[in-house]
């Protein structure tokens, strides 16, 4: 009867780890924080950005991933391209590259630029940066 019990209890412990691991791998799909290898958190000005990245795109009606991950091509952004998976600091480098746009300019263009030429969305420094 000992064992019976011991048992049960392994398998619902078991089960339950299980279930919260499965809840929190799906959870990290809702909320992204905007994260580049280049960047370091020591030397920040500011917080980084956290959204929730479908519920923008469906908010924003953005249907295409390349809207926002572009991609270019000899100095021409390729129509059909995506930079899905490629870290933004690839082509964008440090403020020295003469070859593409510094990489928070480039962050601010896409983002603040969209959010001001559609007058939708947060375009005041702290109200992406927030501290958490």
């Amino acid at each position: 009867m000992m064992r019976q019990k011991k048992l049960a209890m392994c398998i619902a412990v078991t089960v339950l780890f299980s279930v919260v691991a499965v809840l929190s791998v799906f959870s990290q799909e809702d909320v992204k924080t905007v994260q580049d290898k280049a960047f370091n958190p020591r030397t920040m000005e500011r917080h980084g950005v956290s959204f929730l990245h479908d519920a923008h795109n469906e908010k924003a009606k953005i249907g295409e991933c390349n809207v926002c991950h572009h991609d270019y091509k000899d100095g021409k952004k390729l129509e059909d391209g995506s930079s899905e998976g490629t870290a933004c600091s690839e082509c964008h480098k440090s403020d020295d590259n003469e070859d593409s746009l510094p990489l928070i300019r480039a962050y601010h263009l896409q983002c603040k630029g969209c959010h001001a030429e559609k007058r939708k969305g947060p375009v005041m420094c702290g109200e992406c940066h927030v501290r958490e």
